[in-house]
Protein backbone atom coordinates (compact mmCIF):
# COMPACT_ATOMS: atom_id res chain seq x y z
CA UNK A 1 0.00 0.00 0.00
CA UNK A 2 1.39 3.38 -0.98
CA UNK A 3 2.01 5.81 1.88
CA UNK A 4 0.39 9.24 1.58
CA UNK A 5 3.25 11.75 1.79
CA UNK A 6 2.39 14.99 3.58
CA UNK A 7 4.36 18.18 2.86
CA UNK A 8 6.49 18.93 5.98
CA UNK A 9 5.57 22.25 7.58
CA UNK A 10 9.03 23.88 7.13
CA UNK A 11 9.10 22.94 3.45
CA UNK A 12 5.54 24.13 2.99
CA UNK A 13 6.36 27.53 4.50
CA UNK A 14 9.51 28.10 2.39
CA UNK A 15 7.87 27.10 -0.90
CA UNK A 16 4.80 29.20 -0.19
CA UNK A 17 7.02 32.20 0.50
CA UNK A 18 9.03 31.72 -2.69
CA UNK A 19 5.90 31.21 -4.77
CA UNK A 20 4.38 34.42 -3.38
CA UNK A 21 7.53 36.38 -4.26
CA UNK A 22 7.87 34.92 -7.77
CA UNK A 23 4.28 34.80 -9.01
CA UNK A 24 1.42 37.19 -9.73
CA UNK A 25 -2.04 36.23 -8.46
CA UNK A 26 -2.95 35.04 -11.95
CA UNK A 27 0.22 33.02 -12.51
CA UNK A 28 -0.01 31.52 -9.02
CA UNK A 29 -3.58 30.36 -9.67
CA UNK A 30 -2.47 28.79 -12.95
CA UNK A 31 0.56 27.11 -11.35
CA UNK A 32 -1.33 25.60 -8.40
CA UNK A 33 -4.12 24.31 -10.63
CA UNK A 34 -1.54 22.79 -13.01
CA UNK A 35 0.19 21.06 -10.08
CA UNK A 36 -3.07 19.51 -8.89
CA UNK A 37 -3.80 21.59 -5.79
CA UNK A 38 -7.47 21.12 -4.81
CA UNK A 39 -10.34 23.59 -4.96
CA UNK A 40 -10.63 27.20 -6.01
CA UNK A 41 -7.92 29.77 -5.20
CA UNK A 42 -8.14 30.82 -1.53
CA UNK A 43 -8.75 34.52 -0.80
CA UNK A 44 -6.16 36.91 0.59
CA UNK A 45 -2.68 38.10 -0.29
CA UNK A 46 -0.32 35.95 -2.36
CA UNK A 47 1.48 34.73 0.77
CA UNK A 48 -1.78 33.84 2.51
CA UNK A 49 -3.14 32.21 -0.64
CA UNK A 50 -0.06 30.04 -1.28
CA UNK A 51 0.20 28.89 2.33
CA UNK A 52 -3.50 28.07 2.61
CA UNK A 53 -3.54 26.21 -0.72
CA UNK A 54 -0.62 24.01 0.33
CA UNK A 55 -2.19 23.32 3.74
CA UNK A 56 -5.42 22.41 1.96
CA UNK A 57 -3.44 20.04 -0.26
CA UNK A 58 -2.13 18.28 2.85
CA UNK A 59 -5.59 18.00 4.42
CA UNK A 60 -7.53 16.89 1.33
CA UNK A 61 -7.61 13.07 1.46
CA UNK A 62 -8.50 12.94 -2.23
CA UNK A 63 -4.97 14.17 -2.98
CA UNK A 64 -3.07 10.88 -2.83
CA UNK A 65 0.40 12.45 -2.88
CA UNK A 66 0.54 16.03 -1.54
CA UNK A 67 4.32 16.18 -1.84
CA UNK A 68 3.97 15.23 -5.49
CA UNK A 69 1.85 18.37 -5.94
CA UNK A 70 4.63 20.41 -4.36
CA UNK A 71 7.15 18.82 -6.75
CA UNK A 72 5.23 20.15 -9.73
CA UNK A 73 4.92 23.56 -8.09
CA UNK A 74 8.67 23.97 -7.72
CA UNK A 75 9.68 22.22 -10.95
CA UNK A 76 10.41 25.42 -12.85
CA UNK A 77 12.16 26.99 -9.86
CA UNK A 78 14.49 23.97 -9.71
CA UNK A 79 15.11 23.39 -13.40
CA UNK A 80 15.08 26.86 -14.94
CA UNK A 81 18.38 27.62 -16.67
CA UNK A 82 20.15 30.28 -14.62
CA UNK A 83 23.36 32.20 -15.15
CA UNK A 84 25.38 32.59 -11.93
CA UNK A 85 27.12 35.61 -13.46
CA UNK A 86 23.87 37.44 -14.19
CA UNK A 87 22.55 39.88 -11.63
CA UNK A 88 19.00 39.11 -12.84
CA UNK A 89 19.37 35.46 -11.84
CA UNK A 90 20.72 35.96 -8.32
CA UNK A 91 17.24 35.93 -6.76
CA UNK A 92 16.13 32.68 -8.44
CA UNK A 93 19.49 31.09 -7.57
CA UNK A 94 19.00 31.98 -3.89
CA UNK A 95 15.44 30.63 -4.04
CA UNK A 96 16.73 27.32 -5.41
CA UNK A 97 19.34 27.13 -2.66
CA UNK A 98 16.65 27.76 -0.03
CA UNK A 99 14.54 24.94 -1.44
CA UNK A 100 17.50 22.54 -1.59
CA UNK A 101 18.48 23.37 1.99
CA UNK A 102 14.99 22.84 3.38
CA UNK A 103 14.58 19.62 1.39
CA UNK A 104 17.81 18.31 2.90
CA UNK A 105 16.62 19.26 6.39
CA UNK A 106 13.44 17.29 5.76
CA UNK A 107 15.50 14.34 4.43
CA UNK A 108 14.08 14.81 0.95
CA UNK A 109 15.66 15.11 -2.48
CA UNK A 110 14.51 16.79 -5.69
CA UNK A 111 14.77 14.75 -8.91
CA UNK A 112 14.38 16.18 -12.39
CA UNK A 113 10.81 16.20 -13.67
CA UNK A 114 9.11 17.64 -10.60
CA UNK A 115 9.74 14.65 -8.33
CA UNK A 116 10.48 14.83 -4.60
CA UNK A 117 11.72 11.63 -3.00
CA UNK A 118 13.06 10.47 0.33
CA UNK A 119 16.82 10.79 0.66
CA UNK A 120 18.57 7.53 -0.26
CA UNK A 121 21.74 8.31 1.67
CA UNK A 122 25.39 9.02 0.94
CA UNK A 123 26.13 6.17 -1.52
CA UNK A 124 23.44 7.34 -3.92
CA UNK A 125 24.41 11.01 -3.66
CA UNK A 126 28.07 10.17 -4.27
CA UNK A 127 27.13 7.95 -7.19
CA UNK A 128 25.13 10.81 -8.68
CA UNK A 129 28.25 12.97 -8.57
CA UNK A 130 30.32 10.25 -10.28
CA UNK A 131 27.68 9.77 -12.97
CA UNK A 132 27.69 13.49 -13.70
CA UNK A 133 31.49 13.43 -13.94
CA UNK A 134 31.68 10.55 -16.42
CA UNK A 135 28.76 12.02 -18.42
CA UNK A 136 27.01 8.79 -19.45
CA UNK A 137 23.51 9.82 -20.66
CA UNK A 138 22.02 6.31 -20.31
CA UNK A 139 23.18 6.05 -16.70
CA UNK A 140 21.90 9.54 -15.91
CA UNK A 141 18.49 8.53 -17.26
CA UNK A 142 18.32 5.30 -15.26
CA UNK A 143 19.58 7.00 -12.11
CA UNK A 144 16.79 9.59 -12.26
CA UNK A 145 14.23 6.89 -13.13
CA UNK A 146 15.19 4.75 -10.13
CA UNK A 147 14.99 7.69 -7.71
CA UNK A 148 11.75 9.14 -9.03
CA UNK A 149 9.80 5.85 -9.06
CA UNK A 150 10.89 4.14 -5.84
CA UNK A 151 7.69 5.09 -3.98
CA UNK A 152 5.22 5.37 -6.84
CA UNK A 153 6.34 2.31 -8.86
CA UNK A 154 8.85 0.10 -7.01
CA UNK A 155 8.92 -2.47 -9.85
CA UNK A 156 10.06 0.27 -12.23
CA UNK A 157 12.71 1.36 -9.69
CA UNK A 158 14.11 -2.18 -9.48
CA UNK A 159 14.37 -2.29 -13.27
CA UNK A 160 16.19 1.05 -13.35
CA UNK A 161 18.58 -0.02 -10.56
CA UNK A 162 19.62 -3.05 -12.60
CA UNK A 163 19.92 -0.95 -15.75
CA UNK A 164 22.34 1.41 -13.98
CA UNK A 165 24.76 -1.45 -13.38
CA UNK A 166 24.25 -2.81 -16.88
CA UNK A 167 24.85 0.58 -18.52
CA UNK A 168 28.02 1.26 -16.52
CA UNK A 169 29.41 -2.16 -17.39
CA UNK A 170 28.67 -1.70 -21.11
CA UNK A 171 30.34 1.71 -21.16
CA UNK A 172 33.35 0.31 -19.30
CA UNK A 173 33.70 -2.53 -21.83
CA UNK A 174 33.47 -0.16 -24.81
CA UNK A 175 35.77 2.53 -23.37
CA UNK A 176 38.44 -0.01 -22.49
CA UNK A 177 38.30 -1.86 -25.80
CA UNK A 178 37.12 -5.14 -24.27
CA UNK A 179 35.20 -7.73 -26.27
CA UNK A 180 31.48 -7.61 -25.68
CA UNK A 181 29.79 -10.89 -24.67
CA UNK A 182 27.26 -12.50 -26.99
CA UNK A 183 24.49 -11.73 -24.49
CA UNK A 184 24.45 -8.14 -23.24
CA UNK A 185 22.66 -8.98 -20.01
CA UNK A 186 23.80 -7.78 -16.60
CA UNK A 187 25.55 -10.93 -15.40
CA UNK A 188 27.47 -11.31 -18.68
CA UNK A 189 28.78 -7.74 -18.86
CA UNK A 190 29.41 -7.67 -15.10
CA UNK A 191 31.59 -10.80 -15.34
CA UNK A 192 33.84 -9.11 -17.91
CA UNK A 193 34.12 -5.89 -15.92
CA UNK A 194 34.84 -7.48 -12.56
CA UNK A 195 37.54 -9.69 -14.07
CA UNK A 196 39.19 -6.74 -15.81
CA UNK A 197 39.14 -4.66 -12.62
CA UNK A 198 40.36 -7.57 -10.51
CA UNK A 199 37.23 -8.12 -8.44
CA UNK A 200 38.18 -11.74 -7.79
CA UNK A 201 37.89 -12.93 -4.18
CA UNK A 202 40.53 -15.62 -4.74
CA UNK A 203 43.11 -12.92 -5.53
CA UNK A 204 42.56 -11.06 -2.24
CA UNK A 205 44.51 -12.20 0.81
CA UNK A 206 42.35 -10.50 3.44
CA UNK A 207 39.50 -12.89 4.32
CA UNK A 208 37.15 -10.07 5.30
CA UNK A 209 37.59 -8.42 1.88
CA UNK A 210 37.09 -11.82 0.26
CA UNK A 211 33.69 -12.04 1.94
CA UNK A 212 32.73 -8.53 0.85
CA UNK A 213 33.76 -9.16 -2.78
CA UNK A 214 31.90 -12.47 -2.79
CA UNK A 215 28.87 -10.69 -1.41
CA UNK A 216 29.14 -7.99 -4.06
CA UNK A 217 29.07 -10.64 -6.79
CA UNK A 218 25.95 -12.13 -5.19
CA UNK A 219 24.37 -8.68 -4.99
CA UNK A 220 24.73 -8.13 -8.74
CA UNK A 221 23.30 -11.56 -9.46
CA UNK A 222 20.42 -10.87 -7.07
CA UNK A 223 19.60 -7.45 -8.54
CA UNK A 224 19.67 -8.90 -12.06
CA UNK A 225 17.44 -11.81 -11.04
CA UNK A 226 14.98 -9.53 -9.24
CA UNK A 227 14.75 -7.40 -12.37
CA UNK A 228 14.01 -10.52 -14.43
CA UNK A 229 11.46 -12.01 -12.07
CA UNK A 230 9.72 -9.07 -10.46
CA UNK A 231 10.43 -5.74 -12.16
CA UNK A 232 8.52 -3.90 -14.84
CA UNK A 233 11.06 -5.05 -17.45
CA UNK A 234 9.36 -8.41 -17.96
CA UNK A 235 5.82 -9.74 -17.95
CA UNK A 236 4.68 -11.53 -14.82
CA UNK A 237 4.29 -15.31 -14.80
CA UNK A 238 2.09 -17.42 -12.54
CA UNK A 239 4.07 -16.38 -9.49
CA UNK A 240 3.63 -12.69 -8.73
CA UNK A 241 6.26 -10.81 -6.71
CA UNK A 242 4.85 -8.17 -4.38
CA UNK A 243 7.57 -5.55 -4.61
CA UNK A 244 7.21 -2.82 -1.99
CA UNK A 245 9.11 0.49 -1.85
CA UNK A 246 11.35 -0.93 0.90
CA UNK A 247 12.36 -3.79 -1.41
CA UNK A 248 13.07 -1.33 -4.21
CA UNK A 249 15.19 0.80 -1.87
CA UNK A 250 17.18 -2.28 -0.86
CA UNK A 251 17.84 -3.11 -4.53
CA UNK A 252 18.73 0.52 -5.33
CA UNK A 253 21.08 0.84 -2.34
CA UNK A 254 22.78 -2.43 -3.27
CA UNK A 255 23.09 -1.57 -6.96
CA UNK A 256 24.32 1.94 -6.23
CA UNK A 257 27.00 0.70 -3.83
CA UNK A 258 28.34 -1.71 -6.45
CA UNK A 259 28.11 0.95 -9.18
CA UNK A 260 30.07 3.40 -7.03
CA UNK A 261 32.76 0.80 -6.37
CA UNK A 262 33.06 0.11 -10.12
CA UNK A 263 33.40 3.81 -10.95
CA UNK A 264 35.90 4.47 -8.14
CA UNK A 265 37.98 1.44 -9.18
CA UNK A 266 37.81 2.52 -12.82
CA UNK A 267 38.94 6.02 -11.88
CA UNK A 268 41.82 4.62 -9.82
CA UNK A 269 42.86 2.37 -12.71
CA UNK A 270 42.92 5.32 -15.13
CA UNK A 271 44.98 7.44 -12.73
CA UNK A 272 47.52 4.62 -12.31
CA UNK A 273 47.85 4.25 -16.08
CA UNK A 274 48.36 7.99 -16.51
CA UNK A 275 51.19 7.98 -13.96
CA UNK A 276 53.02 5.09 -15.63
Amino acid sequence: MRIRRIIPAPLLAVCADISASRETHASMDSLFIYAGAPGDPPPGSKSVKALEWLRRTNKDESILDPIGVLGKLIENYMEQELDPNSSWDQGPIKDRERILNILARCELHYVKGGNIIGSLGAPSRTLEQFIQDVNIPAVNLEFERSLSSVDSDPREAVSAASNILESICKVYIDDNGLERPSKLELNSVWTIVRKDLGFDPSLVEDQDLQKILSGMISVVQGVGSLRTHASSAHGAGRKSYRIEPRHARLAIHAAHTVALFILESWDRSKRKRNKS
